[in-house]
Order: C-alpha cells, then structure tokens, then sequence
C-alpha cells in the first residue's frame, strides 16, 4: 500500500524522522513548516493523508484541521495528529475539530505504521466513491457535500460485544445518554446480532476469554451489513501486537483501558459520522447510475440504454437463433395537447402513457423513451403472433380510456405503433430500427391508431 503522506511540523528534525520513517515503508512523503503552507498544499490536491503536528507558531494543528474539515476540496482527506500533550481533553478536541486519528510523542513506530495504513484505506474507499459519483454527474458529488454538512453522529446504533458486565454496564453508561447501546454478552452470536440489528458501530472488547476478537471482527465482515460497520476495538496495553493485526483485518479504530470517557464519545462521535457519510456517498452514486440510464419525466429507460441493450440482445438473439421484435411508438397529434394545454398537461400525458405502457408489455420486455413523444419497446424471444399481441394491448390501453390528466376536460389519446422483427441473419440494430420506422410512418399514413408491420 502507499500513499502520499504530507508531513506538517516547523521542527525540521522531527520532519526528517518521520519522512524516514514513511520513506522506508515506500510512501511518497511532502512536507510543510507551517499551517498555511500545509493548507495550501492540500488545496492543490494529490493528497493521500496528513500527518499534522499540533504545537506550531501563527497556527496550530487544530485549527488547521478545522480549515481542512471546513473546505470542500479538502475535508475527505484524512488528518492524524501529532502532539506532545497526553491530556485527554486534547485528543477530545482534535477529534472534535475533525482529526480523524492522533499521536503522541514519542511516535510509535508500530502505531505510526499502523494508523496511516488504516486511514489510507479509507481515503482510498472515500476517493472511489467520489469518483464514481463525478463520472456519472458531478451534481451528485455537490449533494454529498452538502448532506456532509448536514450529517451528525447523534442517535447512533451501537453493538457492544462483550462478557464482562460490570465493564460493559460502564461503557453503556458512557454511551447511552446519545446513542442506543446494545450490550451482547455471547461473542458467538455476533454475526446473527448484526444481521438484523441495523447497527451503525461495533465496539468489541479484546478481552473475550475463550473468544476471539479479531476471529469475530474477522467474521462481521463477511456479511453484507457487516462489510462497512465501523469496529472500535477496546484493547489493554498488552494487546498492542494483535490491535495492529485487527487495523490490518480491516478494523477501523481501537481505544486502549482504561476506557476515557470523553475520548470514547469523541471516537464513537467520528466513526458513526463517517459511516452515515460513506452511507450518503454510497446513494448518492446509485442515484447517478440511475439517472444516468432513466428518462426523468417518464421514469423509463433512456435511448442511450436503449441502444447499448439492443446490441446486446440483438447479438444474443442472432447466437440462440431465437425471434426478437422492436415496437416504435408515436402519440398521435401530440404537438396539439402541448399548443392546446401547454406542456405541464403534455407531461402528465406522457407519464400516464408510460404508467400504461409498462402495465401492457410483458416482464421480459423492455419499454424506453426514445425522445420526446416517441416510444420503444424491445421484445426478447418474440415472434410475429406475440408480438401482434402485445402491440395491440398497449394500442387498445391507450384508445380505450381517457387521459385524466388536469385538463379541462379529459383527453383522448391514441398511438401508432410500427413492429419489426430480426428475421434476417445480417440485420444490424440500424437495420432494425429503420424498418420499425418505415412500419411507424406507415401506420401514421394509413390513418394512425393502429399496429403495423414492416413489410420485409
């Protein structure tokens, strides 16, 4: 795994040390000497991860981290903190400012190691997520953003897994006045705990007796609700070899005995945050590979979908040696609803003829929007007599009954379909089209509400 480390310390030994330190574990490793240097390296990008002294002139490290947190650009990288203070309501504050881990000097070399790969795995997830979204419409990265703003770590689900009551009692204390805590004394049953439970945190305690705790955090992630869960490991001073291992399991957090309060909920506080963002960024993405093969009005697929599938089955057809038909669709004398009742009546014709459509093709059809009043349907596995069939339903679902659709009266509808099917080895998806076209503008010519074929 490597990274882009920037390292932000006025000291110039301590940046040595620990650019020594990252270099050896092949991390690409840049430097700042002040707050403001730091701020604007960030604001140019590339930036894996901070590593951010706290004790520094002009700035300190806490209020650069509430400045990264604060921009746009910046608050997804991920900010370890760097102090030579041990107070507990320090780490409290550098976490409430938005640090995501800190460290104290003298620097471990084994938590050093173990904090940035931790937190690099989860700007390289944060950065995926972001990119899919950007791809798709960058609008959906401006929804997360903002949802980010709006996210908070209050109400959070926590799972507490483990068998010392007394211990367990005390941590549910500390927790419970913001958070739902449930306490489960059986390790074994972890797995079928967090299948149902809608947990948004794991905290699990290392000392499980005759379980293991990694073996059960381990097992956590292999479920589908379990492979994004935040687990906060409580460990003893002792524990440190095997915390390390579980940050490698993929372990999100660990807080060492005994348990401060304040820093705990400061943990849980960072952890249920990022989760419910993560959450956020994960809709945020479905939405835009929704919206990127969806016709907004209609709620049918688009004809950029519509193209790219019919190559596909087009292809599968002609290997199976199996029929396949291709509907056009045209509302007849659709300009005169939107000149007559303006274009909010036309839109609600269109919904309410896609509603019908829908309703009348069969499971394995595919109905799209073509473009504007236009409409096709892709029939798999069809042959002339079927295909007859259901374009005649969806004629006579339209013909039949009157669109109610606010206008001052209700309207009468119909449509012209044209059909064509693959009946030759050689047709291309062009070929298709077109000859569905030519039965369309027949059906129009011949005097429209009808179904015709092509004549091939």
């Amino acid at each position: 795994m490597t990274a882009r480390v920037l390292i932000v310390d006025d000291i110039p030994t301590n940046v040595r040390l620990l650019e020594a330190r990252l270099t050896a574990e092949y991390f690409e490793v840049v430097t700042a000497a002040s707050g403001r240097e730091a701020l604007a390296c960030c604001d140019k990008g590339n930036i894996d991860i901070v590593l951010l002294d706290v004790m520094m002139p002009e700035m300190d490290g806490f209020q650069v981290c509430a400045l990264l947190k604060a921009n746009s650009k910046t608050h997804h990288i991920p900010v370890l903190m760097i102090t030579a203070l041990d107070q507990p309501s320090d780490r409290v504050r550098g976490l409430e400012v938005g640090a995501d881990d800190f460290l104290t000097k003298p620097i471990d070399d084994i938590q050093l190691m173990a904090r940035v790969k931790s937190l690099v795995r989860l700007k390289v997830l944060t950065d995926e997520l972001r990119a899919r979204a950007q791809t798709g419409q960058e609008i959906a990265i401006e929804d997360a953003v903002r949802a980010m703003d709006s996210i908070t770590a209050e109400g959070g689900k926590i799972l507490l897994i483990d068998n010392d009551a007394r211990h367990a009692e005390r941590m549910r204390g500390y927790l419970a006045p913001a958070n739902q805590v449930d306490v489960l004394a059986n390790p074994a049953d972890a797995v079928f705990q967090i299948s149902g439970g809608g947990y948004e945190l794991a905290l699990v305690s290392m000392a499980l007796g005759e379980f293991d705790p990694l073996r059960i955090c381990s097992q956590m992630r292999t479920l589908d609700k379990g492979r994004m869960l935040p687990i906060i490991l409580i460990a003893e001073e002792a524990d440190r070899p095997r915390v390390v291992r579980g940050l490698d399991l993929g372990v999100n957090d660990f807080i060492m005995r005994p348990v401060e309060r304040n820093e705990l909920a400061a943990r849980v506080r960072t952890q249920i945050r990022r989760h419910r963002y993560a959450a956020e960024l994960r809709e945020s993405v479905n939405n835009t590979l929704a919206l990127a093969v969806t016709d907004e009005l209609t709620g049918l697929y688009n004809r950029r979908y519509f193209d790219r599938h019919l190559n596909l089955m087009l292809e599968k057809a002609r290997e199976q040696e199996r029929d396949m038909a291709v509907v056009l669709i045209d509302m007849d004398f659709f300009k005169a609803v939107n000149d007559t009742h303006g274009h909010d009546i036309g839109d609600a014709v269109l919904r309410e003829f896609s509603l019908r459509l829908r309703r009348n093709i069969r499971g394995v059809d595919l109905a799209c929007r073509y473009g504007g009043e236009e409409f096709v349907v892709l029939m798999p596995d069809t042959d002339y007599r079927q295909a007859q069939g259901v374009a005649e339903r969806v004629r006579m679902a339209v013909a039949e009954r009157s669109f109610e659709v606010g206008a001052t009266r209700p309207l009468t509808i119909t449509v012209s379909l044209g059909v064509a099917l693959n009946e030759h080895e050689l047709d291309t998806p062009e070929m298709l089209l077109k000859r569905a076209d030519l039965a369309l503008y027949r059906a129009k010519r011949e005097g429209r509400n009808r179904v015709v074929f092509d004549a091939a």
